[in-house]
């Protein structure tokens, strides 16, 4: 039976001119996930990360505290790389394309954060009805790019294997979509439940693939920083 651990990785940089990387909680999440892993005796045999910058350097502060070999072995799979947010914004709200537009509407906000969410929830929620067009991937299409993704890697790799993802919500929320036979509807609240760094730990066999922990931020809740738990 292998072993899949699904990381989110840490909090990005929200509002800066690089949201991709990661923010100093970010850093401080990822290794603090590092130094919990030692701790526990977990293992890693293969380490694969998404295309995004924030996959990568949780991937990276997390392996400095967790001191793994593993981290030479590591691999990018584009299938496990987040979806466009950018664009599933622009089609909800045209006027708010590019950089610049989205920081002059944010500034006009009194709480960035929460007014982003609000109105990035609905555009996310538009995506995955799927009742309109003009994007350059369906939210179908992305959620078997990420099942496929998922089972390469399980049919490449031996069947007790440890594998590490670390990537983002919307790739997490897709696979255990599949795994868990979970309607299009509750999608939306299950990907804005996920924790920066928190892990949903996968059974698989052959057959099947089964969810034996989801969303399970331990090691965050040890550290006793409530600011540390944090959703984007």
């Amino acid at each position: 039976m292998s072993t899949v651990y699904l990381v989110r990785h840490g909090q990005a940089s929200f509002g800066a001119a690089d949201y991709d990387a990661l923010s100093p909680i970010g850093i401080e999440q990822s290794r603090t996930l590092g130094s919990w892993m030692a701790s526990c005796g977990l293992k890693m045999d293969h380490a694969l990360v998404g295309e995004q910058q924030r996959h990568t350097q949780t991937a990276e502060h997390c392996w400095n505290a967790f001191k793994s070999e593993s981290q030479r072995a590591s691999k990018v799979v584009a299938g496990f790389s987040e979806f466009d947010h950018v664009e599933i914004l622009h089609h909800f709200r045209p006027d708010l394309a590019g950089q610049a537009a989205l920081s002059e509407w944010l500034s006009r906000t009194e709480n960035p954060r929460r007014e982003f969410q609000k109105v990035f929830a609905q555009a996310f929620a538009r995506w995955v009805e799927g009742k309109h067009d003009g994007y350059s991937q369906s939210f179908v299409s992305f959620r078997a790019r990420c099942w496929q993704a998922l089972l390469d890697q399980l049919n490449s790799t031996s069947s007790s294997d440890v594998i590490w993802i670390f990537t983002s919500a919307g790739p997490i929320s897709a696979i255990v979509q599949e795994a868990l036979a979970i309607s299009n509807e509750r999608i939306p609240e299950l990907t804005w439940l996920l924790v920066n760094t928190g892990i949903t730990k996968l059974l698989c066999r052959e057959d099947s693939v089964r969810v034996a922990t989801l969303n399970q931020y331990a090691h965050l809740e040890q550290a006793n920083r409530s600011e540390w738990i944090t959703y984007r």
